[in-house]
């Protein structure tokens, strides 16, 4: 009875812990199609992104997860940077972010350049992408290319409404003293209604027919 019972408890830990393997890479594992289109109704207008999964697989993949379940709707332009970039990317809801954001995935070989109007994932190191992602308002291959800032899309739509979002914030600390990442992690949109309520925003995000 002992060894039939020490049996069965190591066969239920073995599946719980599959299961939850399973959970945790599913963002990344399953595949997009080879081209697809995401429109973002924005405070601003509609922007259209072409994203290529042959620039970057693995990013292509995690971006079209996270548009079909909707984490990008609501989704504040919280760093928005004349000349550089506008990003977004963190989920209004702070549980939600905080999941996602424990989800990295892989890093892609670079293969196309940080120029204007493409599509990129942001990262804090290698293998660090996880949900926030800008589009380049200026050619940055420069400075991003050798950091391995690796393009996913592209905006072919709408990049004059991209361009007239409002950007008079500035960076975030240490740089800045617009919107804090670590205070939308914690407190969601609430923080930046209240203290940033002149900030664009994305309505919805969805992948086009």
């Amino acid at each position: 009875m002992k060894k039939r019972g020490l049996a069965a408890v190591l066969a239920a830990l073995a599946l719980a812990l599959g299961l939850a393997s399973c959970g945790k890479k599913s963002a990344e594992m399953k595949q997009a199609p080879a081209q697809y289109k995401v429109r973002l109704t924005t405070s601003k207008g509609d922007v259209l992104i072409l994203v290529h999964r042959d620039w970057s697989p693995l990013g292509a993949d995690h971006f079209y997860e996270l548009t079909k379940m909707g984490f990008y709707d609501s989704n504040r332009f919280f760093r928005a940077l004349r000349g550089f970039v506008v990003q977004w990317g963190m989920n209004g809801d702070p549980k939600t972010n905080k999941d996602w954001s424990e989800i990295p995935i892989r890093d892609d070989p670079p293969k196309v350049s940080n120029k204007i109007g493409t599509v990129v994932f942001a990262t804090a190191g290698p293998n660090s992408r996880t949900t926030q992602v800008f589009i380049n308002l200026g050619d940055n291959s420069g400075t991003l290319d050798p950091q391995g800032f690796t393009p996913f899309g592209e905006v072919i739509q709408g990049m004059d409404n991209v361009m007239s979002l409002y950007m008079d914030y500035g960076d975030g600390p240490p740089s800045g003293s617009g919107p804090s990442q670590g205070a939308i992690a914690q407190i969601g949109n609430a923080y930046l209604e209240e203290h940033f309520p002149k900030l664009d925003y994305i309505k919805t995000a969805r992948i086009e027919p």
